[in-house]
């Protein structure tokens, strides 16, 4: 595993964004870890972070692309003061080139919001979806949330890590001065995939 992506687990847990113990998600199923992103909540946390989605998304797409979009999930409303209308920073035009960054995706749900918006700024080109965490269970069908989304739209999608490198990276191994993964978390994660697995 390249050094930035154990980095980025350990960070993670220490930003406590990556947590593990009994949470119901918002798809109702019960889920021995939970993502939350909003815990990013430094102006350095939230620069590493960008540092480790550069370097993902270098890997993964190159530098292929224009515009980075990033769908907000609260407060969709348009604006009608400052910056005006349903987008923030610059606007997306005919010709661009976009990647899409996300936190995690579960189902997919945001896409199916979010598509529709960027592909009605005008004629553009969806490069790529990365998101941070691949949490590697199904969506709607037996394939991961992130596969079905490339077979439904037709673009690449790739993550900074995955559930699977979490738990190369944490089991009975200390992160933060503590065991994040031991065997009762590992046999629950087990059990999870067992249930909620991506073919």
């Amino acid at each position: 595993m390249e050094s930035y992506k154990q980095e980025f687990i350990e960070f993670m847990v220490e930003s406590n964004v990556l947590k593990f113990g009994d949470f119901t998600l918002k798809s109702g199923r019960k889920s021995p870890f939970f993502m939350n992103a909003g815990a990013y909540v430094t102006g350095t946390q939230l620069k590493k972070l960008g540092e480790y989605y550069a370097k993902a998304i270098h890997d993964n797409f190159g530098l292929d692309f224009d515009v980075l979009f990033g769908p907000a999930y609260k407060g969709k409303e348009v604006k009608d003061h400052g910056d005006t209308g349903i987008l923030l920073g610059s606007k997306i035009k005919n010709g661009d080139r976009v990647m899409i960054i996300e936190d995690v995706t579960t189902s997919g749900k945001s896409i199916e919001e979010t598509f529709p918006i960027i592909k009605a700024q005008g004629d553009v080109e969806i490069k790529g979806l990365i998101v941070s965490l691949n949490r590697m269970e199904r969506g709607k069908g037996t394939k991961s949330a992130l596969d079905e989304i490339k077979d439904l739209y037709g673009f690449p999608t790739a993550a900074i890590v995955t559930m699977a490198d979490v738990t190369e990276c944490l089991y009975n191994k200390e992160c933060n001065g503590q065991v994040v993964i031991d065997d009762k978390i590992k046999a629950a994660l087990d059990a999870y995939y067992e249930q909620y697995g991506a073919k």
